[in-house]
Parts: C-alpha cells; structure tokens; sequence
C-alpha cells in the first residue's frame, strides 16, 4: 500500500525513465546511449539479418583465392611447430578412431550438423528467452564470424586431411557418409584452404558459454561446456583441422566479446534479462 511503482520480473522498479530512456541505457544521454541500449529483437529482422549475414560470410569466405600452394606451405609450418610444442598427436588420434566406424561417422554427421543447428538453436533460445541479451550475444557471434575472414584470406591454411604426404585420413571420403562441403562431391562449393581458425571451435565455444553462463539448470551448464570440447576432439578426429586452429578460434571469440563488452559496456551475461519492464511483461 502506498508503492509508488511495482517490482518488475527482474526485480526493478517499473518507473518509466526520464526523457524516455530505457531503464537499461549506458549513462549520459544522447544518441549513442540510445543505439547502445539493448532493446526487444525484432523476428522479421534477425531472420533478415542471420540469412544476408550467412549469405555474405558464404560469399566472402569461398571468393577467397584458394593459394593451394601457400595453403600446403602453411599447414606444414603449422604441423611442424606443434611438433615443436610436443602437441602434434592428431594423426594418431585420426588413425585411432577412424578404425571405430560408428564412432568416427557419427563424428562426421556431428561435424557437418551440429555446427549450425546448435548455434542457431541457442539464437532461438535467446530471442525468445533472453531478449535483452540477444544483441549484445549476436554481436560477440557477428564479430567472431567477421574477424575469421580476416584469418581466411591473410593465412590460407590446408586440413590436415589435404597434406601433402601427411598420412591423414579425409573420414568422410573414406566411409562415404554425407559430411561436409569441405569434401567429396561437394568440395568444389566451399574454399578448401580455410582452416585457420576454425570456426567450429569458435561458434561452438560461443554457445557453450551462453548456455553455462545464462541456463539455470546445472545439467544444461553441463552440456554447453561440453559441446565446445566435444567439438574440438570431432574436428581432430576427422582431420578437418590442427589443435592451432582451434587456438585461433578462441583467439577470433576473444574478439568478439571483447566488441560486444566495448559496446554495451557489459558481457552479455550481465545486461538484464528483458531490456525494459515493458519488454519483461509482454
């Protein structure tokens, strides 16, 4: 009795701010408070801007010169500086599971699937559950994806699986399962010597960390930290890519976070559930 406002899902107030502000704006006012408040997703327009994003990370990615040459060349530098560092164990573990078929085929489904379901499904997951998050993840994710095309087209790098005398098994060639655009038939649709870094590591170490920092359930945590290493022991397996590549990844995530921290002045995580007490009833 007496309140003059109630208390929101998110335990504040549901006092409208001044000047019309959302409760979440950065401080100071002005224009570039506005564009950086996180505010509701809009569906019609993150389908529009995941699908132009995709088609033009696509489009980019594969118009990339495929410096064969210098792609061999940088492959063999990389396998003998993880000799160097004493890391270089991929090839045994190629050999290993690839005598395991049901292991190793589920590996290539999980390798040509999982990659963009899990991602887009933790997208999902946050449009719907965590909108006043939504940008700022879709940011970090964005920046990652964008800054790897740098790593594409300065440092051309070819699978293990493509080295020349390297001894590595392409699985997917191997056991004739539907693996990915990276090989059989459908190698000539996607650059072959884009390896460095690996997305794989990057997406998935992305969605891992969303889904542990923003889940609730602890066997939810559980499996986001797990996909991430999952997938990183999937991509040697298959000879799709080295332990460094996996390193440039997380180097590429490292980035896009650190942009989306820059411009929300937070993580992710510690941006509120809804982006204002209007969003969090509706």
């Amino acid at each position: 009795m007496g309140e003059a406002h109630v208390r929101t899902l998110e335990g504040r107030p549901d006092t409208p701010p001044p000047n019309g502000e959302s409760a979440d704006s950065p401080p100071g006012g002005g224009l570039m408070a506005r564009l950086r408040a996180p505010r509701a997703p809009r569906l019609w327009f993150e389908v529009l801007l995941i699908a132009v994003s995709y088609w033009t990370y696509s489009l980019i990615r594969n118009a990339v010169p495929e410096q064969k040459a210098k792609a061999l060349e940088n492959a063999d530098w990389i396998w003998r500086a993880e000799h160097t560092l004493g890391i270089a164990v991929e090839h045994s573990i190629n050999h290993a599971v690839n005598s395991l078929t049901w292991l190793i085929v589920s590996m290539n489904y999980y390798y040509a699937t999982l990659h963009f379901i899990m991602t887009i499904g933790v997208l999902i997951w946050l449009y719907r559950w965590h909108p006043g998050r939504y940008a700022a993840a879709r940011l970090a994710l964005f920046a990652t994806t964008g800054v790897a095309l740098v790593g594409y087209y300065f440092y051309p790098l070819a699978p293990p699986r493509l080295m020349t005398g390297g001894g590595f098994i392409d699985t997917v060639i191997v056991h004739d399962t539907w693996g990915s655009l990276a090989s059989g038939n459908l190698a000539s649709m996607s650059n072959q010597y884009a390896a460095m870094p690996s997305m794989h590591i990057g997406w998935s170490l992305w969605c891992g960390i969303t889904i542990a920092l923003l889940a609730k359930p602890w066997w939810a945590k559980t499996l986001g930290l797990l996909y991430p290493t999952t997938t990183l022991l999937v991509i040697v397996c298959t000879a799709n890519h080295f332990w460094l590549d996996a390193l440039g990844g997380i180097l590429c995530l490292t980035f896009g976070f650190t942009l989306a921290r820059t411009w929300y002045g937070t993580l992710p995580h510690g941006l509120a559930r809804y982006p204002d007490a209007r969003s969090a009833l509706t």
